[in-house]
């Protein structure tokens, strides 16, 4: 990108950059260039942020790297309390503003109260322009008691009642701030960064729109877009994608597709309204729910993170998730429903694993998703709902291709025998584990508690 480097000793505007890597549709960049200044262009490695989540931590160092490569150069890392960092960049470069995409995450937005304090004794401002969102978090209530939306459907309805602004241009030249030290940032790779993001969902829609709707829910064939990662990092803005899917609407899985990005806003409506559903049950019904502790469950847990339960659909999927980084969204909720309900063990072990090492890692989807299988959160899939791994696995990977890519001890059963390798001879002859617990069982245990805590 052309850019317009100024000398040094013209006033700067700091540009904040967190969950925003990328220079097209950047309210905030093209609030930055509106005051006149040189743009100084900044991240902080924030160790609350980066202490966890290792897939996560990796991904956004390419993210960096491609974005200083986006800058000419000029971005400025640097490591530590943010309320510290920000400040001290701000008097470095004579800033009276610091400007960011507004923030909802809980930890987000004390950090970002705690820097506005820190640069406000400076006589510096934060602004704040646009967000993560098509529609900001907190923005939408419901018409009747004004109050949080807890219900998909209807969220869905005041959303796209709501409307969206068209995505920003990407400015033709920037007014980069050099100079200033910052940490080493490592070369970009491919498939992180805004261009990537870019021409992954150019060839996304290209090629796979029209079948998403049909083959979303299928592992086998991975036909998903992948581009959760890409929001997370903030690598594209959603509304870019929802102006190309608007374009396509004739199109049999622009609908289906909306629909999922509008469900990662409802989930983080639902954060920034209840701040305690990231680690807590949101919805008070099923508090009273018994669940399982001690050494002999700790096995089983321990079983269901390395993929050895002998359920092979949870075992491709949990297997996948340690290679990648990344599991099939349908895989996601079969897993999720083992150990909630066949294990018995609380969502937030599971959802800590999964945030652990997920590349796409998002708190407010993750946490949410995770309470939709407990039935602990919105639109909860009712408890009694158990997802069996067996069926699932006939249902939505019906030749078994999936499981034979990330379980290879199954790759000698074909078809989908490789579902239920315990109806055959040699069906766990190459090391597969025997099943960890009977299913019928531990649904009907599932249950048993279930009522007991309605009760």
């Amino acid at each position: 990108m052309p850019d317009d480097d100024r000398r040094s000793g013209r006033p700067a505007t700091v540009l904040w950059f967190r969950r925003d890597l990328r220079l097209s549709d950047h309210p905030a960049l093209l609030a930055a260039l509106e005051t006149g200044h040189d743009v100084l262009p900044v991240f902080v490695r924030d160790p609350r942020l980066v202490a966890h989540g290792g897939a996560r931590v990796r991904r956004l160092e390419a993210s960096l790297a491609a974005l200083a490569r986006d800058t000419g150069g000029a971005l400025v890392v640097r490591t530590g309390d943010p309320a510290r960092v920000v400040p001290e960049l701000a008097r470095e470069v004579g800033a009276g503003e610091v400007h960011i995409s507004r923030e909802t995450t809980p930890y987000g937005r004390s950090r970002d109260q705690r820097v506005k304090k820190a640069l406000g004794a400076d006589g510096a401002r934060l602004v704040e322009t646009g967000s993560p969102y098509a529609v900001g978090p907190g923005r939408l209530l419901t018409a009747t008691g004004h109050t949080p939306f807890r219900v998909f459907t209807p969220f869905s309805r005041a959303w796209h009642d709501h409307g969206r602004s068209g995505p920003g241009p990407r400015p033709d030249a920037v007014p980069w701030r050099r100079g200033i030290a910052g940490d080493p940032v490592g070369a970009p790779e491919p498939g992180a960064g805004e261009a990537a993001a870019l021409a992954r969902w150019a060839a996304f829609v290209g090629h796979h729109l029209d079948d998403y709707a049909k083959q979303r829910n299928r592992p086998d064939l991975d036909t998903t877009s992948r581009m959760s990662a890409h929001l997370k990092y903030g690598e594209i803005h959603p509304r870019t994608m929802l102006a190309d899917l608007d374009e396509h609407a004739d199109r049999s899985g622009a609908e289906r597709y909306t629909t999922e990005l509008c469900w990662r806003e409802f989930y983080a409506d639902v954060l920034y309204h209840c701040p305690h559903s990231a680690w807590q049950d949101l919805t008070p019904a099923l508090r009273g729910m018994e669940y399982d502790e001690g050494p002999e469950v700790d096995e089983l847990v321990e079983a269901w993170r390395r993929g050895r339960t002998g359920f092979p659909l949870v075992d491709a999927g949990m297997r996948q998730l340690l290679a990648e980084s990344w599991m099939h969204n349908r895989v996601r909720m079969v897993t999720a429903s083992f150990l909630v309900k066949d294990l018995h063990v609380w969502w937030p072990v599971g959802a800590r694993h999964f945030l652990d090492h997920l590349v796409d890692g998002d708190l407010a989807s993750n946490n949410h998703g995770w309470q939709w299988v407990a039935g602990t959160g919105t639109d909860p899939s009712p408890y009694f709902r158990v997802f069996n791994p067996v069926s699932q696995g006939l249902r939505f990977d019906p030749d078994g291709a999936y499981v034979r890519h990330w379980v290879p001890e199954l790759a000698h059963l074909e078809g989908a025998a490789a579902h239920e390798p315990w109806r055959h001879p040699d069906g766990l002859a190459h090391g597969y584990p025997e099943r960890i617990v009977d299913h019928a069982a531990e649904r009907r245990r599932a249950l048993y508690r279930y009522e007991r805590a309605r009760a």
